[in-house]
């Protein structure tokens, strides 16, 4: 018996028991997958759907934009090509696997914990976005598990919930906008985003079970083991292609980003993954945009820009002084909408001081991502952001064009975009307000506190800095007082701190070496000779140390108590300061000595003091010349002299001296005089040292002089090169301005005119086009820069292209009329673009629609065509006369009565080939006289045939008048013709 398939109409049972009885793997952690759709979807969602297996063990949401007043019919509509389980949700309904969960109408959804919740929705009907609602909440839910679609619809819904996911590490996939139906949706999420996967619909699904089924890979500490340059060679990769690098990032931030392109590539090694790279510079690329991680919306975290509007920004303007220029400095401002929102903010503020002062604001916003600022600078966002911006700041602020929302230019002008590299370029100084949100988190502790140091450098005495939620001031709260500490807003209150920022890294820069963490054993062939390794240098080395060129301690092995001790006092990790009785003046000099050279230098029978008693030691000094991060190191091992080797070496003293105190004094005598002359030797290279750094003092002082006296006539220069970029400033601005109203006066001529203009460069992008042209092609705003030939259009004009290149190559203009397929038709006209320069630049085209003119064209035509056939099909002698007495007409039987042919007497004068020369002026006389009115229509005349008979005709004339009433000729018709 064949088995049929239920809808979900014809179920009678609850969702909850629906779902129960659905047979799922015997596992709590599932993918939920989450995909947005909206016109054209329907279609999408049944060609991914039917290629998804039913037992896939996935679980499925569908957040669709739906009527409001209409019932639903999507869950039935996908259970006809589905096995999997479909529903409509209702509220707390438990996410399971092997499911298809369908948003109803006039709801928006979120999930948490695994459970979906309905919510009344609180927008208008134009504005609701339930595809962002639910990738936000779907998000923070799954975090980096979570999963996101795209499918076919028009508008930006989805983009800010994709941006979601990637920022928590999840996976983004987006229909290929050319295989929907509307590529509004996939085109905006992909501009949003890095899109993981991008493929037609019926692809999508084998390609996220290819995804899903790939193990996720963690690079494990054996694996980096193996070969610990792995990163470091991908860092050096980035930063070649790049030019950033990201040496200074936290190394999980890295990792975890690495394995996430390592999953989608299906590769299970880093080493390979590095090979992969150096194969594929594209990777590089897509791998640098994952690690920018630009995730920024208009006024996120609305506590934090209320408090600002409310309480930090009014203090800060009543204590400037009027014509102050408030300077801001937001670094990672990623497409710039906080720095739109600061300013906005500020304005907000400004306009509720009283009383009013006269202050302004100089924004400078600057991130990584060249093509982040790109878009900050056109300052122009999807229809979405109705979501985190009110409608009384839309209005305000805010000009909307087709689907998009551009920021008006008092808003615009106070901010400038720039391309900027924190970590290696100058920062801004004298400034106000520093926002840094969402940046520091992805740093490591170092960096951390070396920015935060530049940002008391940079901010003026009781500047605002304001930082992320999940970022604090840390080690650095001496230089900063907190304002509020739940929203991260300080104030610079402490001192600069100049002298930390000379060590601030530049260009390329890697951490310093010699922490002892970062060194790894090389070539360890497996674990149980680590482990060994470890055990042997744990219980059976001798204590050591190693520290720095100036004998800061990095590393301890074993107990050093006896050896040393901490200092009194502040604490300080250096062994000088901590060496016990005994060692602080042996360790100085031995120390100095091998620091010259790589020699081992070792201190026999050191007599050390332990509390209270004494013991004999021998020290090993060596300065460390492999492996390189170790360069220049130095180890200094202590070891024990047994009590039995020492009472040997003290009985064989006596057998040869007999007295022990003689021996112990003439050993201690010995090392004196050579610590005098190891005193000696270094004081005489002291004093050459000496002599040589105060000679090169005076050199310096010399150059010191010379370079204060440039830099005060450099001083002197910039001063008047600031007067004159002030000039020259003002110049630019009037001519931005003139250019403006130029732009505009151009716009308004050529939407006046109403002829369709497309304005296309050398390689045939679309440049600039009129309003006019949106009737012909399907042109949106978004189309600027892609080519012409990829946009859909009514003409029936193949050859267009062709035409195109045609007069690019020959600089000679093209003229066609061509009809569309609606039955318009349009003089189109192709001519080259050129420049002031005289210099061509790409073409173009203009469209003129004649299809009145053709209607009319072919109407005349058919009253022509009707009007001779009847003047030949008569059996009367008729011709047809201009008003200046050409023939224009002349019928068969008119070829007849005067034995010519019609060719033989078109156009040329009625009275000149048919009246006799005597007659002729009497004859043009009375013709004039006839078409004046004067004489009466009929008329007879003597004509002479061109077989020389002469004929007399009696005449019917009528006159020919054109649309307007104007004489253009007449027409007569012979009758009674006889013989002279």
């Amino acid at each position: 018996m064949k088995k049929q398939t239920k809808s979900s109409a014809d179920i009678k049972e609850s969702p909850d028991t629906l779902i129960d009885k659905v047979a799922v793997p015997n596992t709590d952690q599932f993918p939920i997958v989450g995909i947005g759709a909206s016109a054209g979807g329907l279609e999408a969602l049944e060609q991914f759907f039917t290629n998804m297996p039913a037992n896939c063990g996935i679980a499925f949401v569908v957040i669709q934009h739906l009527d409001p007043n209409h019932k639903g019919i999507m869950p039935e509509l996908l259970q006809r090509i589905t096995k999997m389980l479909v529903i409509a949700v209702t509220d707390r309904l438990k996410v399971k696997p092997n499911c298809i969960y369908v948003i109803p109408p006039n709801k928006s959804m979120s999930i948490l914990n695994g459970a979906l919740y309905l919510f009344e929705p609180i927008e208008t009907r134009g504005l609701r976005l339930p595809v962002d609602f639910f990738l936000l909440s779907l998000a923070d839910d799954q975090q980096d598990q979570s999963i996101g679609i795209i499918l076919s619809g028009m508008g930006s819904d989805g983009s800010n919930g994709v941006r979601a996911i990637k920022e928590k590490g999840g996976m983004v996939l987006v229909q290929d906008p050319a295989s929907a139906k509307f590529d509004s949706m996939p085109r905006n999420a992909m501009e949003a985003v890095t899109v993981d996967i991008l493929a037609p619909a019926n692809e999508l699904p084998a390609k996220l079970l290819v995804l899903l089924k790939q193990a996720p890979h963690l690079i494990t500490e054996k694996e980096l083991e193996k070969d610990q340059s792995a990163l470091e060679k991908i860092i050096i990769l980035l930063r070649t292609q790049t030019g950033n690098d990201f040496s200074q990032y936290k190394k999980n931030t890295l990792y975890r980003r690495i394995e996430r392109r390592m999953n989608i590539h299906q590769i299970n090694k880093i080493v390979s993954y590095v090979r992969y790279l150096q194969e594929n510079p594209t990777e590089l690329d897509i791998l640098f945009k994952e690690l920018l991680i630009g995730v920024t919306n208009f006024f996120r975290d609305t506590e934090v820009w209320e408090k600002m509007k409310e309480k930090v920004i009014p203090e800060l303007l009543n204590k400037l002084p009027q014509g102050h220029v408030l300077r801001a400095w937001i670094p990672g401002c990623s497409t710039g909408e906080e720095a739109y929102s600061l300013a906005i903010i500020f304005k907000e503020a400004l306009g509720k001081m009283n009383p009013k002062k006269s202050l302004s604001l100089q924004i400078f916003a600057t991130d990584l991502d060249h093509i982040a600022i790109e878009k900050a600078r056109k300052g122009v966002y999807p229809a979405n952001i109705v979501e985190d911006v009110s409608p009384e700041r839309l209005n305000r602020y805010f000009a909307k064009t087709d689907e998009q929302y551009r920021v008006n230019a008092e808003i615009r002008e106070v901010v400038v975009f720039a391309p900027q590299n924190i970590i290696r370029d100058p920062p801004f100084t004298k400034l106000d307000i520093l926002s840094c949100r969402n940046l520091l988190i992805y740093l490591d502790a170092g960096l951390q506190t070396k920015l935060l140091t530049l940002f008391n450098h940079s901010l003026n005495p009781g500047g605002i800095l304001l930082l992320g939620s999940a970022e604090t001031n840390g080690s650095q709260s001496d230089l900063f007082s907190t304002i509020d500490s739940k929203l991260r807003i300080y104030q610079r209150s402490g001192p600069i701190v100049r002298e930390k920022l000379f060590d601030f890294p530049s260009s390329f820069s890697h951490s310093k070496p010699g922490v002892f963490e970062n060194i790894v054993v090389e070539n360890v062939p497996d674990n149980l000779q680590t482990l060994t390794d470890q055990l042997l240098l744990q219980q059976f080395s001798p204590v050591s140390v190693l520290v720095t060129d100036k004998g800061d301690i990095l590393y301890i092995t074993g107990s050093t108590g006896k050896y040393l001790e901490p200092a009194a006092g502040k604490a300080n990790m250096n062994i000088f300061a901590m060496a016990r009785e005994g060692l602080r003046n042996e360790l100085p000099m031995a120390f100095r000595k091998v620091m010259q050279d790589y020699n081992r230098l070792v201190l026999h029978h050191v007599k050390v003091g332990t509390n209270g008693g004494t013991q004999f030691v021998d020290v090993t000094l060596q300065q460390i010349e492999k492996p390189l991060l170790l360069k220049g190191k130095v180890l200094v091992v202590f070891t024990n002299v047994s009590d039995v080797e020492l009472k040997s070496q003290k009985q064989i003293k006596r057998k040869t001296v007999g007295n022990e105190l003689i021996t112990e004094l003439e050993d201690e005598l010995q090392r004196i005089k050579e610590e005098l002359q190891g005193t000696r030797e270094e004081m005489q290279t002291s004093q050459e040292e000496l002599q040589s750094t105060n000679e090169e003092l005076q050199s310096t002082n010399e150059e010191m002089q010379s370079a204060n006296e440039e830099l005060t006539t450099s001083k002197e220069e910039m001063q008047s090169l600031n007067e004159e970029l002030h000039t020259v400033n003002a110049e630019l601005q009037s001519k931005v301005e003139f250019s403006t109203r130029v732009n505009n006066d151009m716009n308004n001529l050529l939407n006046s005119i109403d002829i369709a203009t497309l304005f296309l460069d050398r390689e045939f992008r679309i440049r600039q086009f009129t309003q006019s042209a949106t009737k012909i092609f399907k042109l949106r705003p978004s189309d600027l820069g892609r080519l012409f030939t990829d946009q859909v259009t009514d003409l029936d004009y193949p050859e267009l292209y062709h035409d195109a290149r045609e007069v690019l190559r020959t600089l000679v203009f093209i003229e066609k009329q061509i009809t569309t397929r609606d039955g318009r038709w349009f003089t189109i006209r192709i001519m080259p673009y050129r420049t002031f320069e005289d210099k061509i630049d790409g073409l173009v085209i203009t469209f003129i629609e004649i299809t009145k003119s053709k209607i009319l064209e072919e109407a005349l035509e058919v009253t022509q065509t009707t009007l001779h056939s009847f003047i030949h099909a008569v059996a009367t002698v008729i011709l047809g006369l201009s008003s200046d007495g050409k023939v224009i007409e002349f019928n068969p039987e008119a070829e007849k009565l005067f034995k010519c042919k019609r060719d033989e007497v078109m156009s040329k004068k009625y009275v000149d080939l048919f009246i006799p020369e005597a007659s002729r002026k009497q004859v043009e006389a009375d013709m004039k006289k006839l078409l004046a009115g004067e004489l009466p229509n009929r008329f007879e005349n003597f004509v002479k045939a061109t077989n020389g008979d002469d004929l007399k005709i009696e005449w019917s004339a009528h006159k020919l008048l054109d649309k307007d009433g104007k004489l253009i000729g007449m027409i007569t018709i012979g009758a009674n013709i006889t013989k002279s």
